[in-house]
């Protein structure tokens, strides 16, 4: 493809993108393919002649965008956010075409010096201490896992990096915690038996009396406590763990803090939702992604840590071929992670920031706040619904429940009522399991989603009780 070729199709594509934005409440949110359906239509070999874009881009179309779940949908309401914009895009486009590695400061100097500046703007958004550093990572599972090492490596004094891990070391986090931090502990060599899930309160928060009993009875085995991760936000009910306890009970016992804001850290940035950060200034790490409710495409997340120089020393390699006479006055980011290779996702964040400016950021939290405070209160008003978990930010958590059926058939028949809106296309929501009841969650978190997504997503559930109980 000459260069004339590339500036054609890239116009194309561009403009097909604009009309994809406009016109995307058209398509079902959920993929309607079944299993195979996308293979089935794909050549089992590659082919041995170059193709002409118009028929890659026509099989794109044809073959591609069925099977395609719209994330960017206003009727999203599935899992997380994981919303995009168009300087977002527009800047991935640059990125792409840059082709930059930006594993060091010489590598690619203005990636290194604009992701500093930019993880500085986003600790004054969110209300980060003065004396937290920050750094891009693709996504949390990948930031808690170095948060982890780091706790491992304070821990063991940085014996663990160099002798091994001696199967003594503790980590605890609720039974609400994320997936990702079972991985990251088995990845990082703590062994799943070594991770202690500590009972959670009726808010689904952890338990801060719990955890301290656990943590002694830890110490009374001769077991050594290293590490604690909170969650502000957990997955399946946004539930918020009491951080303030929580750190005193780590500063007590000299426990690694780390703080999982995932998702619910883009509402910091609206100083009036700000209260569930209420401690976060006596963590040792925290992360929350920008890619999720913060308008910047995957990947980006912002990890944010105490003291940088445990982060490097715990993962800091320097062969020979990657010494540089700049070193000792710059940051090589490649120290601060778990990758060598990194992308240039300071760009996006750069443009999203500038674009919207932190006002426009903060409207569209409130925004969505607001839709899910709504949604909160026609379930509340409605006597065969009920709300299973205290509504946190933009997520609700409820089940349909008309009466004096046993806890088996209102599993069975919210997971058909589940299925039946879903199958609308015009809503997606997703479930969890809450207390051991099958709960449909509905999250708000979608750039273009207003009001009347919202009430829709009401009248499809509603309309499907009615159907799912008539007579």
């Amino acid at each position: 493809m000459d260069y004339n070729d590339f500036r054609r199709h890239g116009h194309v594509f561009v403009d097909w993108l604009a009309d994809y934005f406009e016109q995307i409440e058209q398509l079902p949110v959920k993929s309607r393919s079944l299993p195979g359906d996308i293979l089935s239509q794909l050549p089992a070999s590659p082919p041995d002649k170059g193709e002409e874009m118009e028929n890659i881009f026509r099989d794109f179309r044809e073959i591609i965008i069925p099977g395609i779940t719209h994330w960017q949908h206003p009727g999203w309401f599935a899992y997380f956010p994981a919303n995009n914009s168009p300087p977002s895009v527009l800047a991935e486009m640059l990125t792409a075409g840059l082709g930059s590695q930006c594993m060091s400061w010489l590598t690619s100097p203005a990636a290194t010096e604009l992701e500093e500046r930019l993880m500085e703007w986003l600790r004054k958004m969110t209300g980060l201490p003065e004396d937290m550093t920050g750094v891009i990572q693709d996504t949390a599972s990948t930031a808690t896992l170095c948060a982890l090492l780091s706790a491992r490596e304070t821990a063991t004094g940085f014996e663990a990096n160099r002798k091994g891990v001696t199967g003594d070391l503790i980590v605890y986090a609720s039974t609400e915690t994320h997936s990702s931090i079972e991985k990251g502990v088995k990845i990082a060599g703590f062994g799943k038996d070594n991770l202690r899930l500590v009972k959670v309160r009726d808010d689904f928060s952890m338990c801060p009396e719990a955890l301290e009993n656990t943590i002694r009875h830890d110490l009374e085995l001769g077991l050594k406590p290293a590490c604690v991760v909170a969650t502000l936000g957990t997955t399946s009910s946004m539930a918020m763990d009491p951080l303030e306890a929580i750190a005193g009970i780590c500063s007590q016992y000299g426990i690694w803090l780390h703080v999982d804001a995932a998702f619910a850290g883009t509402a910091a940035i609206e100083p009036a939702h700000r209260a569930f950060m209420r401690g976060v200034e006596r963590c040792d790490s925290f992360v929350f992604n920008p890619h999720k409710w913060m308008l910047t495409n995957f990947d980006c997340s912002a990890y944010f840590v105490r003291n940088p120089d445990i982060l490097l020393r715990t993962l800091t390699m320097q062969p020979e071929y990657l010494k540089t006479d700049a070193d000792r006055q710059v940051k090589n980011y490649r120290d601060w992670g778990i990758q060598l290779g990194r992308r240039f996702r300071a760009l996006k964040l750069w443009f999203v920031i500038r674009s919207y400016g932190v006002e426009g950021i903060r409207e569209m939290i409130n925004r969505h706040i607001g839709l899910a405070a709504l949604f909160e209160t026609r379930v509340h008003q409605d006597r065969n619904f009920e709300l299973l978990a205290p509504r946190q930010l933009s997520l609700v958590c409820f089940r349909y429940n008309p009466g004096r059926e046993t806890k088996e058939n209102l599993d069975a028949l919210n997971r058909q009522l589940l299925d039946a809106v879903n199958n609308t296309g015009k809503v997606f929501l997703t479930h969890t399991s809450l207390a051991g009841k099958f709960c449909i969650r509905l999250s708000v978190g979608q750039r273009t989603t207003s009001e009347k997504h919202v009430q829709l997503a009401w009248q499809l559930i509603r309309e499907a009780a009615a159907r799912l109980t008539a007579p």
